[in-house]
């Protein structure tokens, strides 16, 4: 009897073990497949690719912050000698105080490039930082705006000769259950819009675009003029109207180093509210800056960019170095050289999808006022 239970035992200790065993086995597989499938870029370079990866961040004005962000990647037809490399972004977000986002982001190539489609939205309970009015506003005791924002801003475009596009451009603001908390012993004069607004503008533009790769362009140029127009037969709380220029141009100056640069002009004309005014900072240009820190009818700036992608002695770690200068002012003529602001940094780069050329960026900008800190996918411009 005893030699039979010992027998038995050992077979239910090999069975589970065995269980363990598989157990194990199974659960590296499913890791090592999840990791292949999202993180890794094990795909073919002509065939489609999609990367799931959590987010966390911190910010004074929403505590930490997590999320997740979910990245495609394609060519039309799976086509890479014909059709340039297409993406769209997801990112969503909640923070330790109660506030959420989900940002979208599209650049989207058709067929042989007859068509092109260039937009981003944002749906957020986030808040806003208000300074002011102008090229002087204070650093000290912002308002800040608690509100539901919507922006939508899409690019309809058709291919009028090589990497030429022309169309139409539709924008959506709404600015909705608005409280103004102002700064105590400095309140602000309340802004046109500070009890919300809703902004419906339509009107057309012009894209130049000749980048292999829009997420991480080593050459080419992109250029984009476009007009917007606001009016309250057109479902606008105000009647204003928006111009923007954009500029980029990109050189391998030696294998895998490229020199970027780019100039940025907004204008706003008529009666546009606070939140619609052009803006200086955020993650794209004038790093550093909090994305409305300053703010006005006139936004002008220009930065410059070295790339290392990647570093000569790593397959996948490389950096850059960028600088920046810009301004904000109430009209074109008023712009002033003693009002431009300087702002600079530095960043890693990770070679998320070696067989798309895509890296994962993060970026430090240092201003007069602080810094700032990004971690996105895809170069800043």
């Amino acid at each position: 009897m005893g030699k039979t239970k010992r027998v038995v035992g050992r077979w239910l200790s090999g069975i589970i073990l065995a269980v363990c065993c598989v157990g194990s086995l199974s659960a590296q597989n499913i890791i090592t497949r999840l990791y292949n499938r999202f993180l890794n870029d094990t795909t073919a370079s002509n065939q489609p690719h999609l990367a799931l990866y959590p987010t966390i961040a911190y910010a004074p004005e929403t505590s930490l912050e997590l999320g997740a962000s979910a990245l495609y990647l394609y060519h039309a037809n799976n086509d890479t000698v014909n059709n340039r490399l297409s993406e769209l972004q997801a990112f969503g977000f909640v923070t330790l105080l109660g506030q959420y986002g989900l940002n979208l982001d599209n650049t989207v190539f058709g067929d042989k490039d007859r068509w092109y489609f260039l937009g981003r939205a944002r749906f957020q309970r986030f808040p806003l930082l208000y300074y002011g009015i102008g090229p002087d506003a204070h650093a000290d005791r912002p308002a800040t705006v608690d509100a539901f924002s919507i922006q939508a801003r899409q690019r309809v475009m058709r291919r009028i000769r090589p990497s030429l596009f022309g169309g139409l451009v539709v924008d959506l603001q709404h600015l909705s259950n608005v409280e103004f908390q102002q700064p105590e012993g400095t309140p602000f004069a309340l802004p046109r819009g500070s009890g919300g607004s809703t902004n419906l503008g339509l009107g057309v533009g012009l894209i130049y675009d000749s980048r292999p790769n829009v997420l991480n362009a080593r050459k080419g140029a992109f250029a984009e003029l476009t007009y917007l127009n606001y009016h309250p037969t057109r479902a606008s709380t105000y009647a204003f109207s928006n111009i923007l220029a954009d500029v980029r141009l990109y050189k391998t100056v030696r294998p895998n180093q490229v020199l970027a640069w780019q100039a940025y002009g907004v204008l706003a004309g008529g009666n546009a509210p606070f939140n619609q005014l052009a803006l200086l900072g955020g993650e794209t240009i004038m790093r550093g800056y909090y994305l409305g820190r300053y703010r006005d009818n006139v936004h002008a700036a220009t930065q410059l960019e070295y790339r290392w992608l990647p570093f000569w002695f790593s397959k996948r770690i490389g950096a850059a170095v960028f600088a920046a200068v810009g301004t904000v002012a109430p009209s074109a003529r008023e712009i002033r050289l003693d009002n431009l602001l300087p702002a600079g940094g530095a960043g890693i780069r990770y070679l998320l999808f070696k067989k798309k050329d895509v890296f994962l960026r993060f970026d430090v900008g240092f201003t007069r006022e602080g810094t700032g800190f990004y971690i996105l996918t895809g170069e800043s411009f």
